[in-house]
């Protein structure tokens, strides 16, 4: 296989036709991924045009207009290039699958305006074909036609499936058009052997599901509890005596909020909560632990002492 480093098309010597690297399925599935990602963005930025105009003012001609767009870009792709813009990033190009020729064929002028009849004219007339029907009586015309084109257009996906399930196999023509029309998708330039390390891919495999699993783990983890029982290992404690006098220093804090506890309660600790502070995480954490000693809940009661007022003032 010759090619032009001008840009010319490709040539084949007699003989170098069954030396053509074939196009992997997978790219031909990317190109056809592209042209959409394309015709989505350029719709979307002429919307945008519009965005200051009286809403649903292009609702009646949107079939139209989406097929004026797809006319525009098959104008400079298809029938400037034999390519769409999905297949020139690829470097994959149409060729005239029924000619005989041993050179390169472009597409004919026939298969390029039959080309976009079969994939510009379908779509507008499955867009358009649900608001020209809708509305219309049972017995008329209308409602045999749609009956029609339903069967058209059923037998239609049938047979692309089909087609689909074919170049599966055989990796050439993966649509309908494409195989009715004869043209087939091949490399616009040769491509060189290329020598892929996976070591850099399999680390970043590696990498990026590990912290998925992270992401998964951290919320499943309690924290808090956590963090109270590391507490309660470095800093032991003899039993859990309490006593009014050591309860009247730990009331000034609130062992959860920080602040001065409002409607003191104990679980049993010499720690005191606000009610509200300690009500809330027990409903939400059943094995609630207090988190300065690790004593797990026991009973919520209000705080109760009996002592001098000296016992504040030494404090």
């Amino acid at each position: 296989m010759l090619v032009d480093d001008t840009g010319g098309d490709m040539h084949f010597t007699e003989g170098s036709s069954s030396a053509i690297t074939p196009v992997l399925r997978i790219s031909q599935l990317d190109a056809f991924e592209l042209d959409r990602a394309l015709e989505q963005l350029v719709w979307s930025q002429f919307i945008q045009c519009f965005q200051h105009f009286k809403p649903g003012q292009l609702t009646h001609f949107e079939p139209e207009l989406k097929a004026f767009l797809q006319l525009l870009l098959w104008r400079f792709t298809i029938y400037s290039q034999s390519a769409t813009v999905g297949q020139s990033l690829l470097s994959i190009r149409y060729k005239n699958d029924l000619s005989q020729a041993q050179k390169y064929q472009l597409m004919s002028r026939q298969q390029k305006l039959w080309y976009a009849l079969c994939t510009i004219g379908e779509k507008w007339l499955q867009e358009r074909s649900r608001d020209l029907f809708t509305n219309r009586p049972t017995e008329s015309a209308f409602h045999k036609a749609k009956y029609s084109i339903g069967i058209i257009c059923g037998l239609t996906k049938a047979a692309s499936l089909l087609n689909f399930l074919i170049f599966l196999q055989k990796g050439r023509f993966p649509t309908l058009a494409e195989r009715f029309l004869g043209i087939r998708a091949v490399f616009s330039r040769p491509q060189g052997i290329r020598q892929v390390g996976f070591k850099y891919m399999n680390r970043e495999l590696l990498w990026h599901g590990f912290a998925e699993f992270l992401i998964f783990l951290f919320p499943l983890i309690n924290t808090r509890k956590l963090k109270s029982r590391l507490y309660s290992w470095f800093s032991p404690h003899n039993g859990f005596k309490i006593s009014d006098a050591t309860l009247a220093r730990q009331c000034r804090e609130c062992a959860l909020c920080g602040e001065w506890p409002t409607l003191p309660h104990t679980i049993g600790c010499d720690h005191v909560f606000c009610y509200y502070c300690i009500k809330s995480y027990s409903i939400s954490d059943m094995y609630f632990a207090c988190p300065k000693c690790a004593l797990e809940l026991q009973k919520v009661e209000p705080l109760k002492l009996q002592i001098e007022m000296t016992d504040f003032n030494k404090s």
